[in-house]
This record gives C-alpha cells, sequence and structure tokens, in this order.
C-alpha cells in the first residue's frame, strides 16, 4: 500500500510539473467560419472569429495591427498564445478568439495563432 501510495504521488507531482500547456485536447474541424477584419469589426462582443492575413505592425504592448485584403483591425495575443512562434509582416497566419467591443474601440483578443500554409 505505501508503494501505491509513494507512486500515485510521484505520478500527480510529475502531472503537475508538466503544467496545463502540456494538455491535449480535440484536433479537428471546428464550427468558425474564416472572417475578414471589416466583418469582424462589425460583429457584436465575444462573438468568436477566425481570422486569416498578416500582423504587419506592433502598437505596444500586446496590441498589434492585422490586416487581411479587407483592411485592418487591431488584435491583442497575449505572449503566452504566441508559444514561441516568431512571425514578420509577411507570413500569413491564423487568428482564433473573440471580438472585444468597448464603446470607442473594437478589438479580436486571440486565443491562438498559428501558421497558415
Amino acid at each position: 500500500m505505501r508503494a501505491f501510495l509513494i507512486g500515485t504521488g510521484l505520478a500527480l507531482a510529475a502531472t503537475v510539473a508538466l503544467g496545463a500547456d502540456t494538455a491535449g485536447g480535440f484536433k479537428g474541424p471546428d464550427n468558425l467560419q474564416v472572417s475578414t477584419a471589416a466583418a469582424a469589426a462589425g460583429l457584436s462582443d465575444d462573438t468568436p472569429v477566425k481570422l486569416q492575413g498578416h500582423i504587419v505592425k506592433a502598437l505596444g504592448g500586446e496590441r498589434y495591427e492585422f490586416r487581411d485584403e479587407t483592411g485592418t483591425i487591431v488584435v491583442e495575443i497575449d505572449n503566452k498564445v504566441w508559444r514561441g512562434l516568431e512571425v514578420t509582416p509577411e507570413t500569413k497566419i491564423e487568428l482564433r478568439g473573440e471580438v472585444d467591443k468597448e464603446w470607442n474601440k473594437v478589438e479580436v483578443e486571440a486565443d491562438s495563432v498559428q501558421l497558415v500554409q
């Protein structure tokens, strides 16, 4: 019994040490259609969006100017969302997130960033 408890404790400690970044999940199609910067600007607050285009400029902090064929929109990308990915204005990416609409601005808060191939 003691060996079982020690083994269970070690397994739990290893799981905690690895952190939530190693958690798996569903990898497959979703119900989000690719939207555009112009369309996202007109959507309601908290509406899920998927955008494909380019980050063309850093605006300071975690805010960036995102551009696609329809125009630009400000996106907020937390440092942890980048997951070590480096992009340039020539790199086409896909952002998934939600519209963050306040009385004087509309942004997209990104939950994930990935390269478009």
